[in-house]
């Protein structure tokens, strides 16, 4: 995949996943930006600064998460992130709905599609 292709990937495709991670990680406790890029990084994600401190801040909006500022260096202070109720919901909503596109699409070990017909009953059902 090229350089151009990796980044569409990250920015259409994996970016919800990094939300999903960073609620994940929210709920079993506090997350931390700088924590959190390392965290995400060791998973190959492509995440910079600049990209995670607005999507933890619009993750904040959304009520998703909630911070604290530790400290008293104004902004610049540490702040930690926790999942919500409204979080935890979202959360959840986003795992059934993988775990729905994971039963149709199987798994990496070959286990049949949830919903695929197999080739036998295809035919058979053909006009």
């Amino acid at each position: 995949m090229d350089a151009a292709d990796h980044k569409a990937l990250q920015r259409e495709i994996l970016l919800g996943l990094w939300k999903v991670h960073i609620l994940h990680h929210a709920r079993e406790g506090p997350v931390v930006g700088q924590w959190m890029l390392r965290e995400l990084r060791s998973h190959g994600y492509d995440v910079s600064p600049g990209t995670l401190y607005p999507i933890l801040h619009r993750m904040e909006r959304l009520g998703w998460l909630i911070s604290r500022q530790s400290g008293t260096a104004g902004t610049r202070s540490r702040r930690a992130f926790y999942a919500t109720s409204k979080g935890e919901e979202v959360f959840r909503a986003v795992l059934e709905k993988l775990g729905e596109l994971t039963g149709e699409t199987g798994s990496r070990l070959g286990l049949p599609r949830k919903g695929a017909r197999g080739k036998e009953e295809a035919e058979r059902n053909a006009p």
